[in-house]
């Protein structure tokens, strides 16, 4: 099997950059669910990886359409979890990213969350995880079998 520089390239940016930056959301959003100083780091941290995390979907996205051929289930299943990505970094995008910048405007930034959205939050973390570590184990296999 032969890869292509870019398309490799490209998928593996796009791990590092989107896993680095869920990494670090999902920290500060776990430490944030009992401490208002975290609440409020979470906050100003999510507006630097939010954009991180959509330029690594977009790699990896992008990479794998180049490096998958066909329609093996390896294929298939990245462009499943592909989509799965996008509409749950839509959700946090336009749901859960409006919201929080709301509260910093009105000066709310270091008020705990209220427990009906964290458990949102929390349920789309660890989705999130799944997606992309799915994905590097999934690419690992293809790449190795």
């Amino acid at each position: 099997m032969e890869l292509a520089f870019l398309p490799l390239f490209l998928t593996l940016a796009g791990f590092v950059i989107g896993i680095g930056a869920v990494t670090v959301i999902d920290i500060h959003g776990f430490l944030g669910r009992r401490s208002s100083y975290w609440t409020e780091a979470t906050t100003r941290t999510h507006k630097v990886t939010k954009p991180l995390i959509w330029i690594g979907i977009i790699l990896v996205t992008i990479g794998t359409l180049l490096v998958y051929k066909g329609t093996d289930p390896f294929s298939t299943l990245q462009k499943l979890f592909s989509a799965a990505m996008i509409l749950n970094g839509l959700f946090l995008s336009f749901k859960v990213s409006p919201f929080l910048l709301e509260r910093e405007k009105e000066g709310r930034q270091r008020e705990l969350l209220p427990s009906s959205f964290q458990r949102k939050i929390t349920l789309s973390f660890i989705l999130s995880d799944l997606l992309w570590w799915g994905s590097v184990v999934m690419f690992v296999l293809f790449l190795t079998q």
